[in-house]
């Protein structure tokens, strides 16, 4: 039997896998979960309709004064 080292491309790869089992994993309980459920259905709506858009605006906002054309 050989003993190989792992390489850091197989190591990213092997987290990588982890990774989405335990979101896969997360997002089961979750469906599967009315309270849970509810709660990431009022996670999203907020994050859509509350910090997303004032996010996007700080952005733009930003961007624009970057850009050094005249404020409106």
């Amino acid at each position: 039997m050989t003993h190989t080292s792992m390489t850091n491309e197989r190591a990213e790869q092997a987290a990588s896998v982890v990774l989405a089992v335990a979101a896969v994993g997360v997002a089961v309980v979750v469906l599967r979960t009315p309270a849970l459920r509810r709660l990431a259905w009022r996670l999203a709506l907020t994050t859509l309709t509350g910090t997303l858009p004032t996010w996007v605006a700080n952005e733009v906002r930003h961007a624009w004064s970057q850009s050094g054309s005249p404020q409106l």
